[in-house]
């Protein structure tokens, strides 16, 4: 018989150390009022392992040397709220400053970055985007990487199937030119097409750690992922993506958040865009 899960709340010790925990290896602050949810997420979590208690959860976390339930514990704590064309205006300004930095090339080459993609409808909006506003984009030397923390949320965005409500407010005509009928879980959904597909590269990444790529990026969007951040963890972030965007690069962050007190060496265009500098117009090459 499965000992009953504990009904009493997780421990001021307990909720400190996965707070310490978490926020060393990725960054993410778990203050005060995130605790009910980390007692929710945990509790789902025990009752796969069929684990009786929080205080036994933290011995095997502490036991555990492959790694695995570390991975396991952040994939449970990143939140993945995300939907198709979200913040739609970045994809329409990425668009048009990329077609002001691409007029005359032959066959432009383009380097993007989704940081913090969660399932995959930011890189995918993205993009479809650019198919949409280039009728020759398929020609092009075009490679979006798509980042996240959580390998749940990257295994769905690699699979690229999501049920027809996720597309319910995305235009029909979008819908029939780059995704196809498909299965999901048992009722009618939609698959993201094989040309939008292969633009699209998948990866496991936690932004505080080493990066093994080193750009240089044309654009990153990372929208967000900082508000669970600290000023001095987003102030590194932010240094980092400086370094790897090309002259004259774009950054985009989410609507809720900005650059406010922390310090960077930007350039601000309008709200949650940002310009790398650069003494001459850069060209996306």
């Amino acid at each position: 018989m499965i000992e009953r899960l504990p009904t009493d709340e997780l421990t001021d010790r307990q909720f400190a150390e996965i707070s310490v925990l978490v926020k060393r290896l990725c960054g993410i602050n778990l203050h005060e009022g995130k605790r009910a949810l980390v007692r929710s997420r945990l509790t789902k979590r025990l009752r796969q392992l069929r684990i009786p208690s929080f205080e036994r959860y933290m011995e095997i976390l502490s036991a555990d040397k492959s790694g695995r339930e570390l991975v396991a514990l952040l994939d449970l704590l990143s939140t993945n709220l995300t939907r198709f064309f979200r913040e739609s205006a970045h994809f329409d300004l990425l668009v048009e400053r990329i077609r002001k930095d691409c007029a005359g090339a032959g066959r432009p080459s383009l380097r993007l970055w989704s940081a913090g993609c969660s399932t995959g409808e930011e890189p995918y909006s993205l993009a479809i985007s650019l198919f949409e506003g280039f009728e020759d984009f398929e020609r092009w030397d075009a490679r979006l990487l798509a980042t996240d923390l959580s390998t749940e949320a990257l295994a769905t965005a690699r699979e690229g199937l999501y049920d027809a409500q996720r597309l319910a407010e995305v235009d029909p005509d979008i819908v029939s030119r780059h995704f196809r009928p498909a299965e999901v879980n048992g009722k009618s959904g939609y698959c993201v097409a094989d040309h939008v597909k292969r633009v699209v590269r998948f990866a496991r990444l936690n932004l505080m750690e080493a990066w093994p790529m080193s750009g240089p990026f044309d654009a990153i969007l990372c929208r967000n992922v900082m508000i669970y951040f600290d000023k001095a963890t987003q102030e590194r972030l932010v240094t980092r993506f400086h370094e790897v965007l090309r002259p004259g690069g774009t950054l985009c962050i989410g609507h809720s958040e900005s650059l406010t007190g922390v310090q960077h060496d930007f350039s601000y265009l309008q709200p949650t865009v940002y310009e790398k500098p650069s003494e001459q117009n850069g060209v996306y090459r």
